[in-house]
Order: structure tokens, then C-alpha cells, then sequence
């Protein structure tokens, strides 16, 4: 039976399309992707995305145990700062990515991929053996919402007390929304300013109602998957299970920034530091299609009639109004400006190798 978050009445009364989403009952669209897609670009969009999960990890040993499990650096993080991490195996392949909130220094919250929950505490937990820290799956406990887009400040604003613009991009503070008791963060998933607001699964109707009423008059809209993930991959944000998984590693993923290797030792680290040196075989690149038939995830890409990598993320970007996507390329073929072909439906149709981000605010590509 399919789980489901404790917004999943709202989402049929405002008359969502439920799909079956890493085992959870989510809306993919409400008015439509499209028109999701462009409120967010342009105004705001509200998103439930509780079927993500939450793992804390306590204790005094805390930040040895995330050191090890993680690759960014969490001793350079302060109390209420959010940083993005990657759990990697003994291969340095990606067993996912993840946001690492430090609630203080013996107290950090891990927001991990719905799919990848269960996995993933499992994995930590196991790691912990000789470490001073507990590990808990906290994932029941919390609802998430994200409110994104470039008036999602000014909407959330009408909701609190707390001066909004004193939090910093991957910063978080704990503050009363309309009474309730939130921890809200200026991340996000779709290349745009915003908040994902955390609140007990009580407040969670009321929270998303208030947000759609104050939010309505500066056109804001309830969002599905769809249009989530259209805006992420405009903004080159990799999907875990797409353009990333165990069989891959941060340095081909893109993702080397978030390797810290001057820490300490993490699970991996030989594998990547060595492929860093070396440099990967195969890259992920972003393309744009030179045709109006859009790439679709797992179509084979080829140049001179040689296949050389498979679209991991295509799809039609709304915004930009063009077919772009993301794929795996051996290296001589990953550099911007090359040309490749891209078998849709048995025909081939050209493309080109571009820079990402494809979308960036206040800047977008030709």
C-alpha cells in the first residue's frame, strides 16, 4: 500500500493528480506542469515534499560519524547552517545526496531522497558502530513543505514575525509560522529563491492552507512533481537515480565541489581522490536538442554512429523554451560546443553539448 503524507486530502480537494512516487501517493500536477512550472519562475509555487526523509544523528560523536558517512566538511558548518553532502560507498560510488542541517554540535538533521530513507539509515546507523552518536529515523515525525519562487520571501513574510531576510542562502532558524512552530530554510530544489518549511504533521493543513490564501493575491500556485522536476533540471540539479547513483561518483556527477578532501578520512575518499587526479573517463553533461522533438530519459545518444552515453534527464524546458537533458558522455565527448546526435523514437536528431547550469537567475543561456 502506497504511503501517504498528512497533506494527501488538500491535494484532492484542490483536485491533484496522485501517482505512485518512491511508494508515496504525490500529486504530479494541479493546473498542469507547465503552468506550475512559469508560477515559479515568475511568482511562487508551494510544494509538498514530505515524502522526503529525515534521519538525526545526536550525540558527541556526532560530527566524527558524519565526517566519515559524508564528503563535505560538516566541521566548518555553525549552529542552524545547511549544507549539501553526498553518502558514498567503498567504490565512491553515490548511495545519495543530502542536506546536513547542524542544529547545534552534538545535533544534526540528514534530509535524504524518499527512495533512499530506509537505505540510508541503515547505512549510517551501521557506520556508527564505534562512534559516540545515536541515529534516528525521524521521518514520521516531520512534514515539509517548499515554498519557492522569486515572491516566495514576501508571501512567507505575511506569515511570521521573524525578519526574513536575516537568513542567508542554506541557512535555517526555528520561528513561528502563523502560530506554528516551523524550522524554514532558504534552500530549495528549482534554481529559484525560497523556503522549505518544516513543521510537525498536525500543522501541516493548516500551514499549506494559509500559504495558498496569503500567497494567492501574488500568484501563487499548489505544485506537483512534474513541475518540480522540469525546474531542477533547468537549474542542472542532478535526480538520485538518474544522473547519479552507486555505480557513479561525484567527480563524474559534477558534484566534486561538495568532496572535501583536506578532512579527514570518508568512506571512498581513496576512489575519488585518485579519479580527481586522474580525471574521470565519462562525465555528465548538459545538451540542448537543435530540434523540436524533446530527449527523453534513456534515449542512447551517438556521434559518427557510435553510441556514447544515454540521456539520464530530458525533458522540454518551459522557461527557456527549448528540449535540453543531461547524460553520461566518455570525457572527449563532454566538452561544450560539441556536437551529438540523439536517437528519439529510431531518428536521429542533432544536439549540442552546452554549459550548466542551463538556467541561473538573473542569467540564462542562448
Amino acid at each position: 500500500m502506497l504511503k501517504r503524507t498528512a497533506l494527501f486530502e488538500a491535494h484532492l480537494a484542490l483536485g491533484g493528480r496522485m501517482i505512485d512516487f518512491a511508494g508515496w501517493e504525490m500529486p504530479v500536477q494541479f493546473s498542469g506542469p507547465t503552468q506550475e512550472h512559469l508560477a515559479v519562475r515568475e511568482a511562487a509555487g508551494l510544494f509538498d515534499v514530505s515524502h522526503m526523509g529525515e534521519i538525526e544523528v545526536q550525540g558527541p560523536g556526532a560530527i566524527d560519524l558524519l565526517q566519515r558517512v559524508t564528503t563535505n566538511d560538516v566541521a566548518k558548518l555553525h549552529d542552524n547552517q545547511v549544507q549539501y553532502s553526498i553518502l558514498t560507498n567503498q567504490d565512491g560510488g553515490i548511495l545519495d545526496d543530502l542536506l546536513v542541517y547542524r542544529i547545534n554540535h552534538e545535533y544534526y538533521l540528514l534530509v535524504v531522497n524518499a527512495a533512499n530513507t530506509i537505505k540510508d539509515f541503515n547505512w549510517i546507523k551501521q557506520q556508527a558502530g564505534s562512534f559516540s552518536a545515536e541515529v534516528h529515523d525521524t521521518s514520521a515525525g516531520h512534514i515539509l513543505l517548499a515554498l519557492q519562487g522569486p515572491r516566495a520571501e514576501q508571501i512567507l513574510q505575511g506569515l511570521t514575525d521573524h525578519m526574513l531576510d536575516r537568513i542567508p542562502y542554506y541557512w535555517s532558524q526555528r520561528v513561528s509560522v502563523d502560530g506554528c512552530e516551523s524550522r524554514i530554510s532558504r534552500t530549495g530544489y528549482t534554481g529559484e529563491d525560497g523556503f522549505e518549511i518544516f513543521c510537525s504533521p498536525s500543522d501541516a493543513r493548516h500551514l499549506w492552507n494559509r500559504l495558498l490564501v496569503v500567497g494567492h493575491p501574488h500568484g501563487l500556485v499548489p505544485c506537483g512533481l512534474a513541475a518540480r522536476n522540469t525546474l531542477r533540471l533547468e537549474a542542472s540539479l542532478r535526480l538520485w537515480g538518474n544522473d547519479m547513483d552507486e555505480t557513479t561518483t561525484p567527480i563524474e556527477a559534477g558534484l566534486g565541489w561538495a568532496v572535501k578532501l583536506a578532512k579527514r578520512d570518508f568512506i571512498g575518499r581513496d576512489v575519488i581522490e585518485r579519479q580527481k587526479r586522474e580525471g574521470p573517463g565519462r562525465k555528465l553533461a548538459g545538451f540542448v536538442v537543435e530540434d523540436r522533438a524533446p530527449a527523453r530519459d534513456g534515449y542512447p545518444i551517438v556521434v559518427d554512429g557510435l553510441e556514447v552515453g544515454t540521456v539520464s534527464s530530458g525533458s522540454p524546458a518551459p522557461f527557456l523554451k527549448k528540449n535540453i537533458g543531461m547524460a553520461y558522455l566518455a570525457s572527449r565527448y563532454a566538452a561544450a560546443g560539441t556536437s551529438i546526435q540523439i536517437m528519439v523514437r529510431g531518428r536521429p536528431v542533432p544536439a549540442r553539448i552546452a554549459e550548466m547550469p542551463f538556467y541561473k537567475r538573473g542569467k540564462r543561456f542562448d
